[in-house]
């Protein structure tokens, strides 16, 4: 096959991990229309369409996953090899969701540089779970049904997925307790999971049109700390911010979820001290 340009396959596989342009573009530090650009000339190159484009964002063609599972594994490949070159093996990448890191990660992130003060830990922010297996010195936090099917990978339940309500201590409100129907007339911020959405058409109660949509749960959490209505997450996303009042708890979901949150590495690389120790302090975090 004919040399196709690496950088354009790294753009790809980075568009490919987010699901979006303009992330990806964030990310690259690029400009979106060079983000779609190169997309368009690797596909040009391949002779195939990779991506599709829509509303909300892009999804891949069924080459575009081939394409990316090839590209993730040929990543997990070098990032080993390197670490097993470089003089610095304390390097260690944490995969897991933007919400995740953003309001259970970085909290933490003080206690984790005391407990291991001589690992450099590098964290990539998906979208979707990793659809390739996680190579040397890479740890992945996920929700899922049941723990990770990849015979490569070890698995550990961390949490269950707790559904309560939350809002701004000054944000007015019916007294305590609060029952659904009254609940879902108010002001509702909702992520990209659309949980309050799925609540309205389940119940008939309240209006989706009155909803105010956010991309992400911690910018939805965000604005529910601004004041600007009720926020619906995980507990594990809100403990932190409860903690520090800067958010009440208003209303717990009867309904256990069928989710569950779940950490896994590789197996081949458990052995190592350091991973298994990391692996062990994480799971600490969520008891």
């Amino acid at each position: 096959m004919k040399n196709v340009n690496l950088n354009a396959l790294r753009v790809f596989s980075v568009v490919a991990s987010h699901g979006n342009l303009q992330r990806a573009a964030e990310e690259l530090n690029l400009s979106r229309g060079a983000v779609s650009q190169r997309i368009k000339q690797l596909e040009i190159e391949l002779g195939v369409v990779l991506l599709v484009r829509g509303a909300r964002g892009v999804s891949l063609t069924a080459e575009g996953e081939r394409c990316h599972a090839a590209m993730q594994d040929a990543l997990a490949t070098l990032d080993t090899a390197l670490v097993g070159i470089c003089k610095d093996g304390d390097r260690v990448t944490l995969h897991l969701g933007s919400s995740t890191a953003t309001k259970w990660l970085m909290p933490r992130m003080d206690a984790f540089a005391a407990k291991f003060p001589n690992v450099s830990l590098t964290t990539q922010v998906h979208e979707q779970i990793l659809a390739r297996s996680l190579g040397r010195n890479e740890i992945a936090i996920w929700p899922g049904k049941a723990r990770d099917t990849n015979a490569a990978h070890g698995s550990r339940r961390l949490a269950d997925i707790r559904l309560v309500a939350v809002c701004s201590p000054d944000f007015l409100r019916p007294d305590w307790p609060m029952g659904l129907e009254t609940l879902l007339t108010l002001p509702l911020l909702q992520d990209a999971h659309r949980r309050w959405e799925k609540l309205i058409q389940e119940t008939g109660y309240g209006d989706t049109h009155k909803l105010l949509n956010f991309d992400r749960s911690a910018l939805a959490l965000d604005a529910a700390i601004g004041g600007h209505g009720i926020a619906i997450a995980p507990t594990y996303m809100v403990e932190n911010d409860l903690r520090s009042k800067k958010l009440v708890e208003i209303w717990v979901d009867p309904d256990p979820s069928d989710d569950e949150l779940y950490i896994s590495w590789s197996k081949d690389h458990l052995s190592q001290t350091r991973i298994k120790r990391i692996v062990d302090w994480i799971a600490s975090e969520f008891e």
